[in-house]
């Protein structure tokens, strides 16, 4: 199908982004990488008549150090992460996660910012940004504010941004030197969202785990963080029972749909083996 007529328009800062998403209201619309939008916009299920292409914004763009923590811009591509070395020397889970987004294609045009700010539930980096502990810079109308990614998500499609705001950047902590992590991912096919996804960032100490974070993706209505999982594995050598014990911790917090890649307790189950995988493999990388 061929979406309905829109004005276009492309700012050139974000005070001017913010400007026209005030001035022209509800019916205009954000767009970042468009992997959501214009497929929505095609099939008539969106129907904005004012589009702001944020390609334009270069203060949007590039990821860099400030002290403990990495700033990525909104803009910045899974291709970016994918390229850059401040993320493989510092965040290397954001590497790997960014390899199972999708194709090459999708990861050339596909944005970070647009990845969490939508809210839905399949995408992977919205978990992650929880796990990693995250905080999102929105800024709109009547200034700037941040909110923790773990207290965006309110609902499949909904979030904390405000009519007329944007996500402009993702502030993420360094995890300490020598941690482990991992994102394992079962999906049917290239391209598709996860069946269920596990993230975890851990450290160990004298062979026991000494601190963790587990996120969860596609299990419920909005991205997790699995806190009593986490706990669960804190002060074991991820023995079998401990491992038994998060998994079954986590699944308690899932609430997956039965969909076309499986029943609820399938996709429940399969998300319990994501957690195990996910904390074998971090702690094995864990120095």
């Amino acid at each position: 199908m061929i979406p309905g007529s829109f004005s276009y328009y492309r700012p050139a800062s974000v005070a001017d982004a913010v400007k026209l998403l005030s001035d022209l209201g509800e019916d205009a619309r954000p767009l970042a990488g468009g992997h959501s939008l214009v497929p929505m916009m095609k099939l008539r299920l969106a129907t904005p008549s004012h589009l702001i292409d944020l390609h334009g914004i270069a203060d949007l763009k590039g990821i860099r150090r400030d002290g403990g923590n990495l700033i990525i811009g909104a803009m910045t591509t899974q291709h970016d992460l994918l390229a850059s070395d401040d993320v493989a020397d510092a965040m290397p889970i954001l590497h790997e996660a960014a390899l199972l987004i999708a194709d090459p294609q999708v990861r050339y045009r596909g944005t970070i910012g647009g990845n969490v700010a939508n809210g839905d539930p399949g995408n992977d980096m919205p978990a992650l940004m929880m796990t990693l502990g995250a905080t999102y810079r929105l800024e709109g109308a009547g200034g700037a504010r941040d909110v923790a990614a773990v207290d965006f998500y309110q609902g499949a499609y909904f979030t904390s941004l405000e009519p007329g705001e944007i996500l402009t950047s993702v502030s993420v902590p360094v995890p300490a030197t020598g941690h482990g992590y991992a994102y394992e991912k079962l999906k049917r096919k290239v391209g598709d969202y996860a069946t269920a996804a596990a993230a975890v960032v851990l450290t160990m100490a004298g062979g026991k785990v000494a601190t963790c974070s587990i996120g969860l993706t596609n299990v419920h209505e909005t991205p997790l963080l699995a806190i009593d999982a986490a706990k669960a594995v804190i002060g074991t050598s991820l023995d079998a029972a401990a491992l038994k014990t998060a998994a079954a911790a986590a699944e308690a917090i899932m609430a997956p749909a039965a969909d076309a890649r499986g029943p609820v307790e399938y996709r429940k189950h399969v998300g319990g083996i994501m957690v195990t995988r996910a904390l074998q493999r971090a702690a094995a990388k864990a120095k």
